[in-house]
């Protein structure tokens, strides 16, 4: 099916979002069994990490642990934010710079400022923008960023996401005193589909969805390592304890060009792959075999490829071995863990 489609389910008990775009699954949300990325804890400092910068923390649902610390001594209580999903055995990651995310808005208490997304060029548009914020936000000390999806949006449907936003931070920031407790709840991924995939599409939300429209299917591909790359080429992607690993062959194809071809199209791939698969940490390339001097090639096309990604992930480059590093944030939880 051509067009887009996002299919709001359950599956397995857990609340799920799925995207297909051109019949192909594009990116998929599920509940872990983890707390939330974006859920807000008042934390008690414990104890510091030293040779790191960091500080073990207690929540109420467990051990936390917040990089680039200084000046927090043990007892102290602060608020903090999950930014993702923590690999078997480790702390929750979280971070004391919060962010208060709709579809249209988001506030930073700790970063002042009005900021409009860059991808709106249109002069008028963002002069619109701009007196909406200011009829809004205009006395706040918070910072403000109109995202994207505000472009050509209605002016009430705006103006609401700012002041529920701006409400929410006001009301968790007055909450940094007092025991280990739990402010705010990260988004589900019904709400966090239609905060993030906000380009026009299909919305499908009866009970069944998942099985009507292919989703099953592809989650079960999604679940095995292989994917094809076309012309009998493969990639492989698979999950180890330390790191993620990606192996690219050409399959049958002997011609001089099979490596560099078969590399290419996992350049376009992969994002999409490490996506639905829900996997991040360090990621390796094992690379079919292509010249050296098509390095800069497969590099600019792996560049391009995780521009368009909504997860951060970091180009690191190659290794004396010719392998190709990644290091990608864990931002979902892994789809093998959470389907078993």
């Amino acid at each position: 099916m051509k067009g887009r489609q996002i299919i709001l389910d359950h599956i397995q008990g857990r609340e799920a979002a799925a995207l297909m775009v051109d019949g192909h699954l594009d990116d998929f949300l599920i509940d872990g069994d983890a707390p939330r990325p974006g859920t807000i804890y008042r934390a008690i400092a414990d104890r510091p990490v030293k040779g790191q910068g960091g500080m073990f923390l207690k929540s109420p649902d467990g051990t936390v642990f917040l990089r680039q610390v200084k000046g927090l001594a043990p007892g102290q209580a602060l608020l903090v934010q999950v930014t993702g999903y923590s690999e078997p055995g480790k702390a929750i990651p979280v971070t004391q710079k919060l962010l208060f995310k709709s579809r249209y808005a988001i506030v930073t208490p700790e970063a002042p400022g009005l900021n409009i997304s860059r991808s709106i060029r249109d002069e008028d548009e963002r002069n619109r923008l701009l007196e909406i914020a200011h009829d809004i936000a205009g006395d706040t000390s918070f910072g403000l960023i109109l995202r994207s999806a505000c472009d050509a949006a209605e002016r009430e449907d705006i103006a609401e996401d700012i002041s529920a936003m701006l409400s929410l931070a006001d009301k968790a920031m007055t909450e940094s005193e007092g025991p280990a407790a739990t402010i705010a709840q990260g988004d589900g991924p019904h709400l966090t589909a239609w905060r993030d995939w906000s380009d026009s599409a299909e919305i499908v939300t009866e009970q069944g969805g998942f099985e009507a429209t292919g989703v099953l299917d592809t989650l079960e591909d999604a679940q095995g390592p292989h994917i094809t790359l076309g012309g009998g080429a493969g990639m492989f992607v698979e999950p180890t304890r330390a790191l993620v690993a990606v192996d690219i062959n050409t399959g049958g194809d002997t011609s001089p060009a099979a490596g560099l071809k078969a590399n290419m199209a996992s350049a376009r791939l992969l994002p999409r792959a490490l996506r639905v698969r829900g996997l991040g940490g360090q990621i390796v390339l094992d690379l079919a075999p292509m010249p050296k001097k098509e390095r800069r090639a497969f590099e600019s096309a792996l560049r391009a490829a995780f521009r368009k990604d909504v997860i951060d992930t970091t180009l690191v480059g190659w290794t004396p071995l010719g392998h190709y590093e990644l290091q990608r944030k864990n931002a979902r939880p892994a789809l093998r863990e959470v389907l078993t």
